[in-house]
């Protein structure tokens, strides 16, 4: 008898999961077709390396910036919703006009803020494989369905020709994500009362100028840790031309996502508390701002970004159920809602990252001649 409840838990899961998986098919129709027509591009285009670099490189910083708009872009859109969308891509793309202007200028060409620099990432690619242009498809597919995955890892990763470079990445990553999640639990402990003691009732005027200027400020020092991410696929030191086409194509999509108020991703900003909250998302930005610009300056690494929000969501999350719920019942339900919504992030992050290691060994000689040399 519990063998056959058992076996009848089994196949509810399993057509759980194939009605899942139909149902997205079919909601999805449109999208797995353009995925289709990606990845056989992809395959044709591959031994052309000019038109291969190109085409890898549109897809990247669509792809990239899709998905990190969430941390950057995503509290800055939930809190505007009623303001028209073509004023915030004007503000934001103008910003990122300016930001990557001036590492081109500085730093003789590079866009990457020195990222690119790094010894493993410092060889721009001659030729390339079917499996690094399908990289930013596959996040593609994850963006879509909400999935905040680490461009880093899954853009950088494909190219980096040392393994030790990867473990750094991941080692400065892990650290920007235990520091924004501590800090989070400090900050927005100690804030609680404040908040509900002064942020209540209509925001005042003044509070849409501050976050704008520390949505700006933070998206600022994002394109300096994450540009990487678009330029890898791109000569290490651009031309006048390459860099007008650069910076024109990532200020044209800008604008195409936020015409779409941040596309499927957005779901994960707004089912966080109070986000939509001009003063609350001014106080999540300057936050992320802050950890981000003392990561800057530790050293050229690249870091993910995303490790570094979603550790400041979940802390966030912890630190206000704490706060709020002075009843033991309502403080438990809190706390284990906060520790599904940090858990899920990390897991999907996770798969991302696991994805972005198995491409980097598939595609890299120089990793995988590292990794075996270690373990054997």
């Amino acid at each position: 008898m519990a063998k056959l409840k058992d076996q009848n838990i089994n196949q509810d899961a399993l057509s759980k999961a194939a009605y899942s998986l139909f149902d997205f098919t079919k909601k999805q129709k449109t999208f797995l077709l353009i995925v289709c027509i990606l990845v056989s591009i992809a395959g044709i285009i591959t031994p052309y390396s000019y038109a291969a670099m190109w085409f890898g490189f549109t897809l990247a910083a669509y792809s990239a910036i899709a998905n990190d708009s969430i941390q950057t872009i995503g509290t800055f859109i939930a809190s505007n919703s009623k303001r028209k969308w073509y004023y915030l891509w004007l503000f934001m793309g103008l910003i990122f006009v300016g930001t990557v202007t001036y590492s081109w200028v500085v730093f003789d060409g590079d866009v990457s803020y020195q990222r690119l620099r790094v010894d493993g990432l410092d060889q721009a690619p001659e030729n390339f494989v079917f499996l690094q242009l399908a990289a930013p498809i596959v996040l593609l597919v994850m963006t879509r369905l909400r999935m905040p995955v680490s461009t880093t890892f899954l853009l950088l990763n494909v190219f980096t020709y040392k393994a030790g470079t990867i473990v750094g990445v991941m080692q400065k990553s892990f650290i920007g994500y235990l520091v924004a999640f501590f800090a989070a639990i400090l900050i927005w402990f100690t804030l609680e009362k404040f908040v509900n003691n002064y942020l209540k009732g209509k925001p005042k005027p003044y509070w849409y100028i501050l976050q704008w200027v520390t949505s700006g400020s933070l998206w600022a020092v994002w394109i300096m840790q994450d540009a990487a991410n678009i330029a890898v696929f791109l000569p290490r030191s651009l031309n006048i031309w390459e860099f007008v086409a650069y910076t024109g194509f990532v200020f044209l999509g800008l604008g195409f996502l936020f015409y779409l108020k941040g596309d499927k991703i957005q779901g994960i900003v707004n089912e966080k508390t109070r986000v939509t909250d001009v003063r609350a998302a001014t106080i999540v930005d300057l936050v992320y701002a802050v950890i981000l610009f003392y990561f800057k300056g530790m050293s050229n690494m690249p870091m993910s970004t995303t490790w570094v929000f979603i550790g400041l969501l979940g802390g966030r999350e912890l630190a206000i159920a704490l706060a709020k719920s002075k009843k033991l019942k309502k403080r438990k339900a809190r706390l284990v809602r906060a520790y599904r919504l940090a858990s899920n992030d990390v897991i999907k992050a996770g798969i991302g990252l696991l994805i972005s290691l198995i491409l980097a060994l598939i595609i890299n000689d120089g990793v995988r001649e590292e990794i075996f040399g270690l373990i054997f």
